[in-house]
């Protein structure tokens, strides 16, 4: 009897997940000349602990130096970096009054502050792990020096990759200095002409979740430039409305796109061409040539051809219109969009004292706390690796946990084996710089797989804490290791810090109350109406089903992923990324005459949709407000609302709302 192949279980499969990628050179270029040569000059200049301190803050700031305009990147790396300069005064401080084992608590306060931070978003995540790393290493370090001093060398290291960044960048395409936002709403073009081009076929989905990601990034590429403008109270340049009309009319593009994905029918090819060549009119300057001739045998595809020409009429101006004070958001005062742009927009529930924060933040600072303890145990002196290696394990958001951890644990190994392969072969003061600078150059290319990325930073902390003083066997570092990512295992899985419900569940119900405001905003808007608000409300919906789906990848790879007693996340999130594209395809309906649902059928909708979210953040409801069947029935006269009601049924299903 021939059995069927077993599936891999995710948990499993995961550590050996590959992401492509191109090679950021330019990048490369930056690591390369970042850590090496700090820790040469400070070995070369006698005073080996600035160049260790300057070559550990460029070493945090490249993990940082990811794809994006100049503004972008000062956001990305900046904020780090101050948490960075913070955390080594801390630590540094805890070493100069002799703190003993008042560490622990110390840095158990601080990791339940950067987990916490972790629930704001993607910066304000970063910037608490590298808080925690330079405390750890700040305390731990015997490096000589006053606290603060030792802060500003590590700003100091953070603030010299900025400065590469600003100067070494990759071939700028045509357009002056709008090149790099010019460039993000050429990538919104290019996501589209792909999702066009797989309507109908299997990875059409996926093509529309790039599309989102690419909305997403030029979205705050063009916020950040609007934000530096207020707040150095320079009114728009003539280029930069002009941008933002071709990004509006590339959203109402998407829009209208958004509707002839959900047909699911495969579009002729001159179809998805045509977005192509807008994109190349922006990177290239030129008129963005022949367009596909229009056609109406649909809504969706009449939708379509108007926006097509709306944008083609955009891209024909070499002034802004006079209207484009409508296209702008709602004014928001500085201090307050900074703060947004600095790590992610506020939500209900994600605050640092919310359930998912303080669970995220018991994890670290326990974890951290036990590590440190294990540590001083052990040893009186060079105790910051254990902690060290626990602070780039624990984080929840950075991956599944088992997956992370044999990574780590691999990537360590294979680090250390090659630090003293150099040894044994290189002579001399001068090769740890040598090898840092390698790690520097490998480690924007090692984003692609998180051992790969141990293997680099493992090379330049191995390269920082020999010039400092540290030659300890290489053994001790993996006995190190291996400890930390026992304590990670065990104090990871503990039943209340890991249950997905509270980690996952609150994303879910976030995008849930988000598909829900942008639905009941499509069916009872009054024909005619602006679009705008309709458009910020959709891009509001992706975004957060976006952030649930990375959540749930997650939580579906973890070892213990407790399904039986869990929703299907992934499941539900999917129902509702098919919710939101159904929405989308009414609201052009409704634009081009199509029947109206009354305001009862409407109701009826979102409120099931509402008592679902309801149920999945608190589950006690589950019992007390069951979605009634009345409410989950098809929509006469209204196709995607009928599909709507389908799948609110498949989330009650995968939810166990009923």
């Amino acid at each position: 009897m021939i059995r069927a192949p077993r599936a891999v279980p995710a948990w499993l499969a995961h550590p050996f997940r590959w992401q492509r990628l191109p090679v950021p050179w330019a990048a490369v270029a930056r690591g390369a000349l970042c850590a090496g040569p700090l820790l040469g000059a400070g070995i070369a200049t006698g005073h080996p602990a600035p160049g260790v301190l300057t070559g550990l803050g460029s070493m945090l700031a490249g993990v940082n130096d990811r794809p994006g305009t100049r503004r972008t990147g000062i956001v990305h790396i900046g904020l780090p970096a101050l948490a960075s300069a913070l955390g080594m005064l801390i630590g540094a401080s805890l070493q100069a009054v002799g703190a003993g084992w008042w560490v622990v608590p110390a840095l158990f306060a601080v990791g339940f502050v950067s987990g916490a931070g972790s629930v704001a978003g993607p910066v304000r995540s970063n910037a608490g792990m590298q808080m925690l790393a330079t405390t750890v290493l700040g305390a731990g370090m015997p490096l000589p020096g006053a606290p603060w001093a030792k802060a500003l060398y590590v700003l100091a290291g953070c603030l010299w990759l900025l400065l590469l960044r600003l100067v070494v960048r990759s071939p700028r395409p045509a357009g002056g200095a709008l090149s790099g936002e010019r460039a993000a709403v050429a990538t919104v073009f290019d996501a589209l002409s792909g999702a066009l081009a797989a309507a109908g076929g299997p990875g059409a989905e996926a093509a529309r979740r790039r599309l989102t990601a690419a909305l997403d990034r030029a979205d705050e590429a063009l916020r950040l430039r609007r934000l530096t403008g207020r707040l150095l109270r320079r009114t728009a340049t003539p280029q930069e409305l002009l941008l933002a009309e071709r990004f509006a009319a590339a959203t109402a593009l998407c829009e209208a796109s958004v509707a002839l994905l959900w047909e699911a029918r495969p579009l002729p090819a001159r179809v998805a061409e045509s977005p192509r060549r807008f994109a190349d009119a922006l990177r290239t300057g030129q008129p963005p040539g022949r367009l596909s001739a229009p056609e109406t045998s649909t809504p969706a595809r009449g939708a379509f051809d108007q926006a097509l020409l709306d944008a083609a009429v955009a891209f024909a101006r070499r002034e802004p219109s006079t209207t484009q004070g409508a296209a702008e958001p709602a004014p928001v005062p500085a201090v307050r969009e900074a703060l947004r742009a600095l790590g992610g927009r506020s939500r209900p529930g994600r605050g640092l004292f919310g359930p998912a924060g303080r669970d995220y933040g018991l994890r670290v600072a326990v974890c951290i706390a036990a590590s440190a303890a294990v540590a001083l145990l052990l040893r009186a002196d060079h105790w910051y690796w254990l902690p060290a290696t626990a602070t780039f394990l624990v984080k929840p958001d950075l991956g599944p946990l088992f997956s992370r951890t044999v990574n780590r644990f691999a990537g360590t190994l294979a680090g250390v084996l090659v630090f003293a392969g150099a040894g044994e072969l290189l002579t001399g003061s001068w090769w740890p710089a040598l090898v840092a600078g390698a790690g520097g150059a490998l480690l924007p290319f090692a984003v692609r797989h998180f051992a790969l990325q141990t293997v680099a930073i493992t090379l330049m902390v191995l390269s920082f804490v020999y010039v400092g003083g540290a030659r300890q066997a290489a053994t001790e570092r993996i006995v190190d290791t291996s400890i930390a990512c026992v304590i990670v295992l065990v104090v990871g899985h503990l039943p209340r810090l890991a249950d997905p419900r509270r980690r996952v569940g609150q994303r879910v119900t976030s995008a849930l109350r988000a598909t829900e405001r942008f639905l009941r905003h499509v069916l009872e808007a009054e024909p005619g109406a602006d679009t705008t608000e309709r458009r910020a409300l959709r891009r509001a919906a992706y975004r957060a089903l976006g952030e649930a789906r990375a959540a749930a990848e997650t939580a579906a790879a973890e070892l213990l992923a407790a399904r039986d007693r869990n929703p299907d996340w992934l499941t539900v999130v999917s129902a509702a990324e098919r919710i939101v594209d159904a929405a989308t395809a009414c609201a052009v309906r409704l634009d081009h005459g199509a029947h109206r649902p009354s305001l009862d059928e409407a109701e009826r909708l979102c409120r099931a949709l509402a008592a679902m979210a309801d149920a999945l953040e608190d589950p006690r409801r589950r019992r007390d407000t069951p979605v009634p069947d009345r409410d989950l029935r098809p929509v006469p006269d209204c196709a995607t609302l009928t599909d709507v009601a389908a799948e609110l049924e498949h989330i009650r299903g995968y939810a166990g709302t009923g």
